[in-house]
């Protein structure tokens, strides 16, 4: 299977990706990596973010990837006030350190998430890695794809 690029994004920003919601992923880091990736939910969530944003923590998907994105730039903030001028599309509290911004866009929600571990950083996943052995459900994973690709493109 082929390999992708993924990150892992604390819950409940990983939702909020996903639902195309959040277009702007806050880091300390800075990267020159371009194109689409998977995202990754870990098993712990954000309690505190999901009070202050209203979002019922029950719902929420962990330790799998639940989705993907197209990371297309990043912006870099040296103020408070750019972050805070910006806080309709990442979502972070005021007292954020983030010092960059991914820019994000064509977000999608995957039907099924993919148990996986995740890392630091962006890295490599591979759906070999993965516990998801049933063919059926690999086959409804690349399904679900292709229609959405043939549905984007005609």
């Amino acid at each position: 299977m082929p390999i992708a690029k993924c990150l892992s994004v604390s819950q409940p920003f990983a939702d909020l990706i996903i639902k195309g919601k959040k277009t702007i992923e806050l880091r300390k880091w800075n990267t020159k990596f371009r194109g689409e990736f998977l995202i990754h939910a870990p098993t712990k969530i954000r309690s505190r973010d999901c009070k202050r944003l209203g979002i019922n923590e029950s719902g929420l998907r962990t330790g799998a990837i639940i989705g993907k994105a197209v990371i297309y730039g990043t912006k870099r903030y040296r103020t408070k006030k750019e972050l805070h001028d910006d806080k309709k599309y990442h979502f972070a509290p005021d007292d954020s350190s983030n010092k960059y911004g991914f820019l994000l866009k064509n977000a999608k929600e995957f039907k099924i998430p993919i148990p996986y571990k995740g890392k630091l950083g962006f890295f490599d996943a591979s759906l070999d890695d993965t516990v998801v052995k049933d063919e059926e459900i690999t086959a409804d994973l690349f399904d679900e794809e292709y229609r959405t690709q043939w549905i984007n493109h005609h």
